[in-house]
């Protein structure tokens, strides 16, 4: 070996360690509990990233607004080429002009003549600044500019009040589905055995070959099911990295348990609080912004009445010539003006009048929108009670009925072994447990996502920034 090679042995080693346990990094899921999903949920979904720029869009409209009390300046010029100069007409020897310089008829009551008017080139530069000074309008402008940023950062909590109502279905769902997949494995487990048991049995002569084949026929079933389940739950796992606005083969690992759940925590949070705020729904909060926005645009047709004053000042310079040369060289004349508008509003055929009746309307349909929407969450806080009651009951019964199943296979199997009890009782008895472990697992989703609904309705959901 050079000396070169041995010399970059070790950092060559030292690299491709590096990079195999950089791919293995790579690999590794993240982790994230259910408050984890929901946090960088709201900070990576694409629908709260587009509210948010709509945020970003309302400051930019602020900052136009007050940009109207800022001077206005414009710099212009302009350079004009009279190809044919216009001519004025006067009376025959008007203005000192001699008779024959007409081109008349030759009827002296006729004889006129035609003066040029003008230069071949002319051209002026100028700045003009203008000032508003007073507009009794603009002041609501900015009060209303300022309940827009308001509206616009309730829409960013609204919407990631959505993404974590979607997130934590998603996420229950994707509980559930493993539950339903690691009992699927016990189940699968404990037939394989018996199945076993029962071959031997049928190869003493202790049983007929039919009990095996009905329980391989089961044992398959539950192969197949436990596949289905299998693609449900990477279904929703993609359907959960979606919602967070994760890359679809992104690896995660989830870190709350449908176990951690006990049936006293659900129980629980069965349990109301009386005390209620309709402040606390995102969507009344930001309707009575928008019944601010309406109110305010009212006014602002009011003050339009006001007199509105501005300033203006204009310096310049111009020139006029006939050659091209003399039109750069000579001297440009300057001029200055300064000048101080009035506008007083005095008529003008109703239409103030007639607009502000139309934003009056807007103002009192959007209150009125507030009483309805009070009655709409009443009725879905009342809705969401009811299904949760419901769901915590159907919960405690197929809690109650898994539970028995349970206790029922395990005494078939008992007597089947003891020579007791038949093939088609252990059949039924894992049936009727497969039957109660679905059904409990899909009441559990059930009562889950009823309670995503009833935090939802309360306006407890999502309560960060």
């Amino acid at each position: 070996m050079t000396p070169l090679l041995r010399l970059y042995k070790p950092l060559y080693s030292l690299a491709l360690t590096l990079g195999f346990f950089g791919s293995a990094v790579a690999q590794i899921p993240r982790e994230f509990s259910l408050n984890d999903a929901i946090n960088f949920a709201t900070q990576q979904n694409l629908n709260v990233k587009n509210t948010q720029l709509d945020a970003l869009s309302a400051e930019a409209r602020i900052k136009e607004v007050k940009g109207l009390a800022l001077p206005q300046v414009n710099v212009g010029g302009t350079v004009t080429y009279n190809a044919i100069i216009q001519k004025f007409i006067f009376p025959a020897g008007g203005f000192g002009a001699p008779a024959d310089s007409t081109g008349g008829s030759g009827s002296s009551g006729d004889d006129v003549t035609a003066i040029p008017f003008g230069v071949k080139l002319q051209g002026n530069v100028s700045a003009n600044v203008n000032q508003l000074l007073f507009d009794a309008s603009y002041k609501i402008g900015l009060k209303a500019a300022s309940t827009y940023r308001e509206l616009a950062q309730k829409n960013i909590t609204a919407s990631k009040i959505n993404v974590a109502e979607q997130v934590a279905k998603a996420y229950y769902g994707v509980l559930v589905s493993e539950e339903r997949m690691k009992l699927l494995d016990l189940n699968i487990s404990r037939v394989d055995t018996l199945l076993r048991e029962t071959r031997a049995m049928n190869t003493q002569g202790f049983v007929e070959k039919i009990d095996v084949d009905r329980l391989e026929v089961q044992l398959n079933n539950l192969k197949t099911e436990r596949q289905n389940v299998k693609n449900l739950v990477d279904l929703s796992y993609y359907l959960l990295k979606f919602q967070m606005g994760l890359p679809i083969n992104s690896p995660i690992q989830l870190t709350d348990r449908i176990e951690t759940y006990s049936q006293s925590d659900l129980d629980r949070a069965a349990v109301l609080d009386s005390a209620f705020d309709y402040g606390q729904r995102i969507e009344f909060s930001t309707l009575q912004t928008q019944i601010n926005l309406a109110d305010l645009d009212l006014q602002s047709i009011a003050k339009q009445y006001y007199p509105r004053l501005t300033a203006a000042a204009t310096y310049g310079h111009n020139n006029g010539r006939n050659s091209f040369g003399d039109f750069w060289t000579t001297q440009w004349f300057n001029s200055a003006a300064i000048s101080v508008n009035l506008n007083i509003p005095v008529f003008d055929g109703f239409q103030k009048r007639y607009a502000a009746q139309q934003r009056k309307i807007t103002v009192d349909k959007a209150r009125q929108s507030g009483e309805l929407l009070k009655n709409s969450i009443d009725l879905q806080i009342r809705q969401a009670t009811v299904m949760l009651s419901n769901n915590l009951q159907t919960l405690q019964n197929q809690k109650r009925n898994l539970d028995l199943a349970q206790e029922i296979v395990r005494v078939t199997r008992i007597k089947y072994k003891e020579g007791v009890g038949s093939n088609i009782e252990v059949l039924n008895a894992e049936t009727s447990f497969r039957e109660s472990q679905t059904n409990y697992f899909a009441s559990l989703l059930d009562y889950m996502i009823t309670k995503v609904d009833l935090d939802k309705a309360l306006g407890k959901l999502y309560t960060g920034q």
